[in-house]
C-alpha cells in the first residue's frame, strides 16, 4: 500500500486534475484499487476534493494534497528512497558476482 499511496500522492502533486481513470491508466492498477485508496487518503485528511461544478463536465474533479498530505508524501518519499537505494545495493552486487562468474567460464573455456 506504501508504494501505491507514494505512486498516488505523486501523481496528484503533479497533475491533481487527473481522473481516476486516469489515475488508474498512469498507475497500472484497477480502477477500484485507485477509488479505494483516494477515499483512504481522504478519509485521512492526506488530500481534499474540490468538484468544479461550473465546468462543463460536472464530473471534474481535482484531488488536491493538504498540508497533512505534503508532510506524509515526504516521509514516505524518504522511506521509498531507503528502500529504492537497498535493493539498488543488493541488485549491484548480484550483477557482480554475476560478472565474476561470467568471467571466470570464460577462463575455464581458454584452459
Amino acid at each position: 500500500m506504501d508504494d501505491t499511496r507514494f505512486r498516488l500522492l505523486r501523481l496528484l502533486e503533479a497533475r491533481p486534475d487527473l481522473s481516476q481513470r486516469d489515475l488508474a491508466r498512469e498507475m497500472g492498477i484497477s480502477l477500484g484499487k485507485v477509488n479505494f485508496c483516494l477515499n483512504a487518503l481522504i478519509d485521512t485528511g492526506f488530500i481534499k476534493v474540490r468538484n468544479f461544478r461550473n465546468n462543463r463536465n460536472k464530473l471534474s474533479y481535482a484531488y488536491l494534497l493538504t498540508p497533512r498530505g505534503v508532510e506524509s508524501k515526504a516521509t514516505i518519499t524518504m522511506q521509498f528512497l531507503k528502500r529504492k537505494m537497498a535493493e539498488y545495493e543488493l541488485l549491484k552486487l548480484e550483477i557482480e558476482q554475476l560478472q565474476r562468474e561470467i568471467g571466470n567460464l570464460g577462463e575455464r573455456r581458454n584452459e
